[in-house]
C-alpha cells in the first residue's frame, strides 16, 4: 500500500541513486508490498531492510531524522547549520590525541569532517603527534564523513601532490573526479615513520576509505577486523520534517585496486578481534621505536613500555 512517505522515498531513490537500474527494480517491488499499520519508526526500519534486501547497499537507509534537524524542518540551511554545530561540539570527531609512552602517537577518530569545517582541529591533532616516532590511528568507532576530509588526513602521510588516492564517479553528472594528495597541508607532514590503523566491523564509509587508501598505498598496516563495507558517497534527503532517506549518489574507484570495499569491507593486514587491536599495534609501534630511534632516552622509554606490557 502506497503512502506519501513511501512515494517520496522512491522518488528520491529513482532520481538520485548512483545505480538507476537497481533503483527502478527496487521501487517496483516496494510498490507491490503492504506497509500499512506501521508506526513511522517501524516503517523506516522496514523500508531500510527491504532496500538492503533488494540493493545490498548499506548506505541506503530510511530513518527518523535527528531532533535538531526536525526542529529546522526541511530547510537545507538548517540541516547544514545543525551538522556544523554537531561537528563543533564533538571536536570535529577527534575523540583523543595523545603521546603514549615510548614516543608513540595515538589518534582516535570517530568520524571524518569536511576540511572546510574541521581543518583547524585536524591540523592541530597532526601537529601534536608530529614529533612521535610511530603512530596509531584508531578508526574502530569511525562512522564516516567527508571524502575531502579523507584526502586531507591522508595528505599528511605523503610528501607532495603526486599520490593519486581515490576517484569518485558521480551518478548525476556522469563524471569521475580524481582525488590526489594535497600539495600543501598546514603544519608538519608525518613521513617515513610507521603508521598502524585500527579497524573493526563498526568502521564504515569514509572511515573505510581512509584506511583503504593508506593500505593500498602501503603507507599503513591495518590491524583488527574486516570493516563494515560501505563505499558509496551518500547524501541525505528529507522526506518530511521527521523522516529522511540516505541515498548513495556516487561510487569510489581506487586507482591501485581498480575497485572498492563495497559489500566486502576492508580486510586488515593483521586479523585480530578489534578489542585486541590496540595492544598489538602498540607493541609493534614500540618495537619500531626501539629498533629505529637514535635518541637514547626515547629508546629506553620504549623498551620500558614494552617491558611493562609483559
Amino acid at each position: 500500500m502506497a503512502s506519501p512517505l513511501i512515494d517520496a522515498a522512491l522518488e528520491q531513490l529513482c532520481s538520485k541513486y548512483v545505480f538507476p537500474d537497481k533503483a527502478a527494480a527496487a521501487a517496483k517491488v516496494i510498490r507491490s508490498r503492504d506497509y500499512s499499520g506501521l508506526s513511522e519508526e517501524e516503517l523506516c526500519e522496514k523500508l531500510t531492510a527491504d532496500l538492503f534486501e533488494l540493493c545490498a547497499d548499506k548506505h541506503l537507509r530510511v530513518r527518523v531524522r535527528a531532533r535538531e534537524l526536525q526542529e529546522g524542518g526541511q530547510s537545507e540551511g538548517a540541516a547544514e547549520a545543525a551538522w556544523r554545530e554537531y561537528l563543533r561540539t564533538t571536536n570535529y570527531r577527534i575523540a583523543r590525541v595523545e603521546r603514549l609512552d615510548g614516543n608513540v602517537g595515538y589518534l582516535d577518530l570517530r568520524g571524518v569532517p569536511d576540511p572546510a569545517n574541521g581543518a583547524k582541529a585536524m591540523a592541530a591533532a597532526m601537529e601534536l603527534v608530529s614529533n612521535t616516532d610511530a603512530l596509531i590511528i584508531d578508526l574502530r568507532k569511525n562512522r564516516g564523513g567527508s571524502p575531502d576530509g579523507v584526502i586531507f588526513w591522508c595528505s599528511y602521510f605523503f610528501k607532495d601532490e603526486e599520490t593519486h588516492l581515490n576517484s569518485i564517479y558521480d551518478g548525476e553528472t556522469k563524471q569521475t573526479k580524481q582525488y590526489w594528495s594535497l600539495a600543501w597541508v598546514p603544519g608538519s607532514r608525518y613521513l617515513d615513520k610507521p603508521v598502524y590503523v585500527l579497524v573493526s566491523n563498526f568502521t564504515f564509509s569514509a572511515g573505510e576509505e581512509l584506511c583503504y587508501n593508506l593500505q593500498a598505498q602501503k603507507r599503513a598496516v591495518l590491524i583488527g577486523q574486516t570493516t563494515r563495507g560501505g563505499a558509496h558517497p551518500t547524501d541525505s534527503f528529507p522526506l518530511s520534517d521527521t523522516v529522511e532517506i540516505t541515498v548513495p549518489v556516487a561510487r569510489s574507484i581506487n586507482p591501485v585496486t581498480g575497485t572498492n570495499w563495497e559489500g566486502v569491507g576492508v580486510a586488515p593486514d593483521i586479523s585480530v578481534p578489534s578489542e585486541e587491536a590496540f595492544d598489538l599495534a602498540y607493541r609493534k609501534a614500540l618495537a619500531d621505536v626501539v629498533s629505529a630511534s637514535t635518541v637514547a632516552a626515547i629508546k629506553e622509554e620504549a623498551q620500558q613500555a614494552l617491558s611493562d606490557l609483559g
